[in-house]
């Protein structure tokens, strides 16, 4: 009896793959293993830059907070200690957003307290 292989699986498994790395330069888009390669390592990056973005971001707020604050005469460090102490629970994401969009809100926060 012939060896029985599943060729329309295999084929439709290729061809979902090959049709997911369309746009890819060169043999990356077409030739089988090529294609599967970079898919697999395009998981993998997207896997890992989705953690960076959540820490690129609060960088990014960080710095926001910390030039109003100057402009405030205070430091970042010194804002948060203070707002902490006070009780304030307010997150940066937030804040940044008031830092950067209603001067006058972040001011009335700084004041608080000072």
């Amino acid at each position: 009896m012939p060896r029985s292989v599943n060729h329309v699986a295999s084929r439709a498994k290729r061809k979902r793959i090959l049709k997911l790395t369309r746009g890819y330069y060169g043999a990356r888009k077409n030739v089988w293993t090529v294609a599967k390669n970079t898919w697999e390592k395009g998981l993998l990056y997207a896997f890992r830059d989705r953690r960076n973005k959540k820490r690129n971001f609060r960088a990014l707020w960080i710095q926001r907070i910390n030039a109003a604050a100057r402009l405030e005469g205070l430091s970042y460090s010194r804002l948060m200690g203070a707002l902490h102490a006070k009780g304030i629970e307010i997150n940066r994401k937030v804040l940044a957003d008031l830092a950067m969009n209603h001067p006058e809100a972040f001011k009335a926060i700084v004041e608080k307290v000072k």
